[in-house]
Protein backbone atom coordinates (compact mmCIF):
# COMPACT_ATOMS: atom_id res chain seq x y z
CA UNK A 1 0.00 0.00 0.00
CA UNK A 2 1.22 3.47 -0.86
CA UNK A 3 -0.51 6.17 1.17
CA UNK A 4 -0.37 9.70 -0.20
CA UNK A 5 -0.76 12.25 2.57
CA UNK A 6 -0.45 16.02 2.79
CA UNK A 7 -2.47 19.03 3.72
CA UNK A 8 -5.34 20.34 1.63
CA UNK A 9 -4.05 21.67 -1.67
CA UNK A 10 -0.90 19.56 -1.62
CA UNK A 11 -2.12 17.58 -4.62
CA UNK A 12 -3.01 14.23 -3.05
CA UNK A 13 -5.95 13.49 -5.35
CA UNK A 14 -4.31 14.77 -8.53
CA UNK A 15 -1.12 12.78 -7.86
CA UNK A 16 -3.20 9.71 -6.93
CA UNK A 17 -4.91 9.74 -10.32
CA UNK A 18 -1.70 10.50 -12.23
CA UNK A 19 0.08 7.63 -10.45
CA UNK A 20 -2.86 5.37 -11.29
CA UNK A 21 -2.57 6.36 -14.97
CA UNK A 22 1.18 5.61 -14.92
CA UNK A 23 0.58 2.19 -13.37
CA UNK A 24 -2.22 1.41 -15.82
CA UNK A 25 -0.01 2.39 -18.74
CA UNK A 26 2.56 -0.12 -17.46
CA UNK A 27 -0.18 -2.73 -16.97
CA UNK A 28 0.40 -2.91 -13.21
CA UNK A 29 -2.76 -4.13 -11.50
CA UNK A 30 -3.72 -1.74 -8.70
CA UNK A 31 -6.56 0.19 -7.09
CA UNK A 32 -6.57 3.95 -6.44
CA UNK A 33 -8.73 5.04 -3.51
CA UNK A 34 -9.44 8.62 -2.45
CA UNK A 35 -10.59 8.16 1.15
CA UNK A 36 -12.11 11.64 1.33
CA UNK A 37 -14.40 10.75 -1.57
CA UNK A 38 -15.67 7.74 0.39
CA UNK A 39 -16.85 9.99 3.20
CA UNK A 40 -18.69 12.82 1.47
CA UNK A 41 -21.99 12.94 3.34
CA UNK A 42 -23.89 14.74 6.06
CA UNK A 43 -25.10 12.09 8.46
CA UNK A 44 -27.38 12.38 11.48
CA UNK A 45 -25.43 11.94 14.72
CA UNK A 46 -22.80 9.68 13.14
CA UNK A 47 -19.13 10.68 12.82
CA UNK A 48 -18.39 10.90 9.08
CA UNK A 49 -14.96 9.30 9.41
CA UNK A 50 -16.47 6.12 10.82
CA UNK A 51 -18.64 5.64 7.76
CA UNK A 52 -15.75 6.62 5.49
CA UNK A 53 -13.56 3.88 6.97
CA UNK A 54 -16.39 1.33 6.71
CA UNK A 55 -16.75 2.30 3.04
CA UNK A 56 -12.97 1.88 2.68
CA UNK A 57 -13.20 -1.59 4.25
CA UNK A 58 -15.90 -2.62 1.74
CA UNK A 59 -14.06 -1.16 -1.25
CA UNK A 60 -10.80 -2.87 -0.25
CA UNK A 61 -12.59 -6.20 0.18
CA UNK A 62 -14.07 -5.86 -3.31
CA UNK A 63 -10.67 -5.06 -4.84
CA UNK A 64 -8.97 -7.91 -2.96
CA UNK A 65 -11.60 -10.36 -4.29
CA UNK A 66 -10.84 -9.03 -7.78
CA UNK A 67 -7.15 -9.88 -7.31
CA UNK A 68 -5.74 -6.43 -6.58
CA UNK A 69 -2.57 -6.52 -4.50
CA UNK A 70 -1.31 -2.93 -4.88
CA UNK A 71 -3.27 -0.07 -3.36
CA UNK A 72 -2.77 3.68 -3.78
CA UNK A 73 -4.62 5.52 -1.02
CA UNK A 74 -4.99 9.30 -0.64
CA UNK A 75 -5.76 10.70 2.81
CA UNK A 76 -4.39 13.43 5.08
CA UNK A 77 -3.30 11.27 8.01
CA UNK A 78 -3.42 13.49 11.07
CA UNK A 79 -2.12 11.00 13.62
CA UNK A 80 -0.72 7.51 14.12
CA UNK A 81 -4.17 6.12 14.96
CA UNK A 82 -5.43 7.00 11.47
CA UNK A 83 -2.41 5.32 9.87
CA UNK A 84 -2.91 2.22 12.02
CA UNK A 85 -6.60 2.12 11.08
CA UNK A 86 -5.75 2.26 7.36
CA UNK A 87 -3.25 -0.56 7.88
CA UNK A 88 -5.66 -2.69 9.92
CA UNK A 89 -8.37 -2.44 7.26
CA UNK A 90 -5.94 -3.40 4.51
CA UNK A 91 -3.27 -5.58 6.12
CA UNK A 92 -0.57 -5.76 3.47
CA UNK A 93 3.08 -6.67 3.89
CA UNK A 94 4.52 -3.36 2.74
CA UNK A 95 3.25 0.14 3.45
CA UNK A 96 4.91 3.36 2.34
CA UNK A 97 3.66 6.81 3.29
CA UNK A 98 4.47 9.70 0.96
CA UNK A 99 3.81 13.23 2.11
CA UNK A 100 3.28 15.84 -0.59
CA UNK A 101 4.39 19.35 0.28
CA UNK A 102 4.50 22.82 -1.17
CA UNK A 103 4.52 26.37 0.09
CA UNK A 104 1.55 27.35 2.24
CA UNK A 105 0.78 30.14 -0.23
CA UNK A 106 0.57 27.69 -3.15
CA UNK A 107 -1.55 25.19 -1.25
CA UNK A 108 -3.90 27.91 0.03
CA UNK A 109 -4.24 29.29 -3.50
CA UNK A 110 -5.07 25.82 -4.86
CA UNK A 111 -7.76 25.34 -2.22
CA UNK A 112 -9.15 28.83 -2.80
CA UNK A 113 -9.36 28.14 -6.54
CA UNK A 114 -10.89 24.69 -6.09
CA UNK A 115 -13.34 25.46 -3.29
CA UNK A 116 -15.58 28.25 -4.51
CA UNK A 117 -18.60 27.60 -2.31
CA UNK A 118 -19.73 28.53 1.18
CA UNK A 119 -16.92 26.63 2.93
CA UNK A 120 -14.08 28.27 1.01
CA UNK A 121 -12.75 30.42 3.88
CA UNK A 122 -12.87 27.53 6.34
CA UNK A 123 -11.04 25.22 3.93
CA UNK A 124 -8.34 27.80 3.14
CA UNK A 125 -7.80 28.40 6.87
CA UNK A 126 -7.55 24.63 7.41
CA UNK A 127 -4.50 24.34 5.10
CA UNK A 128 -2.01 25.76 7.62
CA UNK A 129 -3.67 24.07 10.59
CA UNK A 130 -3.57 20.64 8.93
CA UNK A 131 -0.02 21.20 7.71
CA UNK A 132 1.05 21.84 11.31
CA UNK A 133 -0.68 18.64 12.48
CA UNK A 134 1.10 16.66 9.76
CA UNK A 135 4.44 18.20 10.78
CA UNK A 136 3.88 17.07 14.36
CA UNK A 137 2.66 13.57 13.42
CA UNK A 138 5.58 12.94 11.01
CA UNK A 139 4.09 9.69 9.66
CA UNK A 140 5.71 9.84 6.24
CA UNK A 141 8.48 7.57 5.02
CA UNK A 142 9.45 10.19 2.45
CA UNK A 143 8.41 13.67 1.35
CA UNK A 144 8.04 15.01 -2.18
CA UNK A 145 7.63 18.64 -3.14
CA UNK A 146 4.67 19.29 -5.41
CA UNK A 147 5.68 22.90 -6.00
CA UNK A 148 6.27 24.05 -9.57
CA UNK A 149 6.49 20.51 -10.96
CA UNK A 150 4.31 18.51 -13.31
CA UNK A 151 1.94 15.90 -11.91
CA UNK A 152 3.70 13.27 -13.97
CA UNK A 153 7.10 14.16 -12.53
CA UNK A 154 5.77 14.06 -8.96
CA UNK A 155 3.88 10.78 -9.49
CA UNK A 156 6.87 9.11 -11.14
CA UNK A 157 9.17 10.14 -8.29
CA UNK A 158 6.67 8.89 -5.72
CA UNK A 159 6.20 5.50 -7.40
CA UNK A 160 9.97 5.09 -7.82
CA UNK A 161 10.73 6.01 -4.21
CA UNK A 162 8.07 3.54 -3.06
CA UNK A 163 9.82 0.95 -5.27
CA UNK A 164 6.70 0.29 -7.32
CA UNK A 165 8.38 1.19 -10.62
CA UNK A 166 11.77 1.92 -12.07
CA UNK A 167 12.00 5.27 -13.81
CA UNK A 168 13.11 4.84 -17.38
Amino acid sequence: MLIITGTMGSGKTAVLYEASDILAERRIVHAAIDLDALGVAHLPAVPGDGVMYENYRAVCANYLRAGVQKFLVARALEDKAQLELCQSILPVAEVAVCRLTGSLETMERRVETRETGISQRRYVARVAQLNSLLDQAHLEDFTISNEGRSLTEVALEMLARAKWIQVR
